[in-house]
């Protein structure tokens, strides 16, 4: 699955990336004009907020797993989730969170 995570993060960043581009270049370089198109109607509004709500509780399971698993690597995630979107952090820490770790002993592999 290691690389079906990785293609995913790829494609989440690639695709969202192409539309976010595009309306850039049409309507200028103006973040705040950007998020104002996020709310121009009901419909939009709860999509901003869905995906508001999902990237923070992503956040806190990042922080939360990272704590115990000592995956330092896997915070990059969070950076990826809130400046590119969610289709690229989720996919990106489910990535790092399936890496092999060897422990100290280099004798014992385990999957975190």
């Amino acid at each position: 699955m290691r690389p079906v995570y990785l293609l995913l993060a790829l494609w989440g960043t690639i695709h969202p990336m192409y539309y976010f581009m595009t309306w850039f270049q049409a309507e200028g370089w103006d973040i705040m004009k950007m998020v104002d198109a996020w709310h121009v109607n009901a419909a939009t509004s709860g999509l901003t907020w869905d995906l508001t709500i999902a990237a923070v509780v992503l956040t806190l399971w990042i922080i939360t797993e990272v704590s115990k698993s000592k995956n330092w690597l896997a915070l990059l995630a969070i950076p990826a989730t809130f400046g590119i979107g969610l289709s690229c952090g989720l996919p990106l820490y489910l990535y790092f969170r399936t890496r092999i770790v060897y422990t100290p002993d280099r004798h014992t592999v385990r999957a975190l």
